[in-house]
């Protein structure tokens, strides 16, 4: 039973006011947490839950009976609004009404209280039964711990259960490690959620629960070390939420996460993040490893008795040990070090077992990572030719690398390595459009370039760009700035030479130049082809850069990348390649329109009014639908379309604004192409967004009253208050017209007011590109005078302030 000795100053009585009273006395001591906390709370609950039991045994005159905790409870683990899982044993002699009176009087005062009870009613016979039918009952019953009445019915329970648990290893574990899959598959990875469930995804509690059954079988057992700690962060972490909500949660939401680190003692919520997912990962790891033993074991209880059939012999056959590299076997489907290896002796070994592993597609014995990590001759300042090599022949190998590298970062030889990658190492990334921490993000990175190597004349300076591209993240300001200067550090003890330092540093510090110049700069414009150019310096470094480019935005997420963001990409490329090799830039003529925009823009001068088509996108990875309108030039042509969207639900993901003259015809035509979803997943007719653009364009539709009256209807809500929007003046990028960059949050009608704030104050739109990232969208917006020039700087600043302003 637990132990109740710290629990003495808050006994309670038998009934539930008192029992409320005391644990809300030791729930608000603030010397009180943690462990110490759990146990107490588990203790007092005894307490309150043994006097209930005697009473109701005496009332109701029941022999033969015991309250049985399980589960977390049955653990000692009682957070602050934890279940109580109870089983009320009894030998099957009292009368059904007996024991019906005995569970109400037990189970009616834990509900009177607002406690959630799971509970069961059985006789030991009846539990081991259940146990058989059903793996959770089982499970549960593994911890089972007397709370009142006769212990000895537990006690043969439990004898009998734990020799079921080991002796159905083979049947229920592999059960056991189906259910932890499927659990990951619905809830997720613990360490890359950014609202994580702290029971359910990989990693969590119930995965604690899982490894600790695993060691019940004596089949396997899982790696100890951190192993306890990560597990009573994760509680602490639980214990703190259940305070701060007042609710059984396991759900780490945004809006909590600022007062559980606070309860905690961390500096913020990041800080509250990185350790719970620090936890995580230790979790995570010490499953992989477990698991994997599992399998062997089973593996090799199936085949020894085939094999002494087949051989003749009684002992054991012993594993085949093929050869990977100098020091580095494969056995028993892992890499491991050959028996005349020598980690003392050969610095290079840790890298070229992890090469050998990754190429091979192997998982890395843990007996070896353990003899490395005590036992490895750290490597020479800067590195040998050989270590670069192994490195990046690990970083080439593709998906195998990410198994690879996790388990050297688990037995700490990665720091080791590469002391910069601590300050990366867990880092959360609250931008959603992020699938991916900082370090494992990077790793991600590689694995995508690893892909792209072909496309490049220097691979290697590929991979490592990719290794390291955001390692500034852990440190203040801005990452690409800070990233350039530690790349450069971390090329130098690798080894590179001078000129590939440099490369490097580049690579790094204009690691986002390429997406962000294609996706919110107007291409045509001769200056941005020549910024670029000016920044990345040489063709072989802007290859580099394309496919490093590529390669970061794929790992980041579904919504980073996508064939429209590629080809724009590609485009500039072509165009900064061309300035690069010495080719005059072409001074392009104003846009030749498509075939279907001709038609479009012929039909739209001869109406006079807003014609329109409507595609669904066949581009596998694109983004919703594209949708063209041509309007005769007018002005608010803009705010009018935006608010048209907005109105009839449709997102917009990008957006490209340009003027088009047809040649030998009169006038001058606005070409919008828009890549939009539907908010619902139901596109409005052609013919409808037709009429309601005509009627906003002629002044008819209200599209700011609707707006408005949309917004009140159904306000959205937001786990986070966002931060305020953004307008600035972006200098030097434009010698055509002044370009504006909006950031704000994505909101209904948000490209409607920036065009209204627009109209108002005069400017014309030359041209207007947006991108949505997640719940952020960066707006680019060119604007000109009344004659097609660019604005002052003055003026320039205060249009940005007012489109602030009306953004605000």
């Amino acid at each position: 039973m637990t132990s109740v000795e710290d629990s003495t100053d808050h006994t309670a009585d038998s009934g539930p006011s008192g029992y409320a009273a005391a644990r809300l006395r030791l729930l608000q001591e603030e010397s009180r947490s943690g462990p110490s906390r759990r146990s107490a709370l588990a203790g007092l609950t005894d307490q309150w839950l043994n006097a209930l039991f005697t009473s109701a045994v005496r009332e109701t005159g029941v022999r033969g009976a015991s309250l049985v905790a399980v589960g977390g409870y049955g653990r000692g683990e009682l957070s602050p609004r934890s279940d109580l899982d109870l089983v009320l044993l009894h030998d099957g002699k009292a009368e059904p009404r007996q024991l019906s009176a005995l569970a109400d009087r037990l189970w009616y005062p834990v509900w009177d209280l607002g406690l959630a009870l799971d509970h069961s009613v059985r006789t030991p016979g009846e539990a081991r039964k259940t146990a058989a039918e059903d793996l959770k009952v089982h499970l549960g019953l593994l911890d089972a711990r007397p709370v009142a009445g006769d212990a000895g019915l537990l006690a043969g329970l439990r004898t009998s259960v734990l020799a079921d648990w080991r002796n159905l290893a083979a049947k229920r574990l592999p059960q056991l490690h189906s259910l932890c899959r499927e659990r990951a598959e619905r809830a997720g990875e613990l360490r890359f959620l950014l609202e994580p469930d702290l029971k359910e995804a990989r990693g969590g509690l119930r995965d604690v629960t899982a490894l600790r059954a695993v060691a019940a079988s004596w089949l396997a057992d899982a790696p100890r070390e951190g192993l306890a700690e990560a597990r009573r962060r994760l509680l602490d972490a639980r214990d703190a939420l259940h305070l701060v909500t007042g609710r059984a949660t396991d759900r780490l939401a945004l809006q909590e996460q600022d007062g559980v680190a606070q309860q905690l003692g961390l500096l913020d919520a990041d800080a509250l993040l990185r350790e719970v997912y620090e936890a995580a990962r230790v979790v995570a790891y010490a499953g992989d490893v477990t698991w994997r033993e599992v399998g062997r074991v089973l593996r090799a209880r199936s085949a020894r008795p085939r094999l002494r059939g087949l051989l003749g012999t009684r002992g054991p056959a012993a594993a085949p040990r093929a050869p990977l590299a100098e020091g580095v076997v494969e056995s028993d489907g892992e890499a491991v070090l050959a028996l005349a290896a020598r980690p003392d002796r050969d610095p290079v070994l840790a890298l070229r077992l992890a090469a050998a592993a990754a190429q091979a597609g192997l998982p890395v014995s843990l007996h070896a990572l353990r003899r490395l990590a005590s036992q490895g001759k750290p490597l020479p300042v800067p590195w040998p030719a050989e270590a670069r090599e192994q490195l990046l022949t690990l970083l080439g190998a593709g998906e195998p690398t990410v198994a690879v590298w996790e388990a050297l970062e688990a037995e700490g030889l990665i720091t080791r390595l590469l002391p910069d990658w601590e300050r990366v190492r867990c880092r959360p990334q609250r931008n959603p459009v992020h699938t991916w921490t900082v370090d494992r993000h990077l790793i991600e990175t590689a694995v995508r370039a690893s892909a792209l190597t072909r496309r490049v004349g220097r691979p290697d300076l590929l991979l490592m760009a990719a290794l390291l591209h955001d390692i500034g993240k852990g440190w203040p300001g801005d990452h690409s700035v800070a990233g350039e200067t530690i790349a450069r550090d971390v090329a130098a003890r690798v080894g590179f030479d001078a000129q590939d330092i440099d490369v490097l540093g580049a690579l790094v510090r204009h690691h986002l130049l390429l997406i962000d110049t294609a996706t919110r700069r107007d291409l045509d414009d001769p200056a941005t082809v020549r910024s670029v150019a000016e920044a990345v310096g040489s063709v072989r470094t802007l290859e580099i850069l394309h496919a490093l480019t590529e390669a970061d935005a794929l790992a980041t997420g579904p919504a980073a990348w996508s064939a429209w963001r590629g080809s724009l990409v590609a485009d500039l490329v072509a165009r900064v390649a061309a300035v690069l090799r010495g080719t005059p830039q072409e001074v392009r003529e104003p846009e030749i329109p498509t075939t279907e925009q001709e038609r479009l823009a012929v039909e739209a001068l001869r109406t006079g009014e807003p014609v329109l088509a409507l595609h669904a996108r066949q581009e596998e990875d694109a983004v919703g639908v594209e949708l063209v309108v041509a309007v005769p030039d007018q002005p608010g042509v803009l705010p009018a379309v935006a608010g048209v969207l907005a109105l009839h639900r449709l997102t917009v993901r990008a957006a490209d604004l340009r003027s088009v003259e047809l040649p030998d015809r009169l006038g001058e035509v606005l070409v919008l192409r828009w890549r939009v979803a539907a908010e619902y997943g139901a596109l409005p007719e052609a013919a409808r967004l037709r009429t309601d653009l005509v009627r906003a364009l002629d002044g008819s539709l209200d599209v700011p009253a609707k707006l408005a009256d949309r917004e009140a209807a159904y306000p959205r809500r937001r786990g986070v208050v966002p931060p305020p929007p953004r307008v600035t003046v972006v200098a030097e990028v434009s010698s055509l017209a002044t370009v504006l960059e909006v950031r704000a949050p994505d909101a209904v009608g948000l490209l409607h007011r920036i065009g209204r704030a627009l109209e108002s104050a005069g400017v014309r739109v030359r041209s207007a590109h947006v991108s949505t990232l997640g719940a952020n969208a960066v707006d680019t917006v060119y604007v000109v005078d009344g004659d097609g020039k660019p604005l002052p700087p003055r003026e320039a600043a205060a249009l940005a302030a007012a489109v602030q302003e009306a953004l605000s």
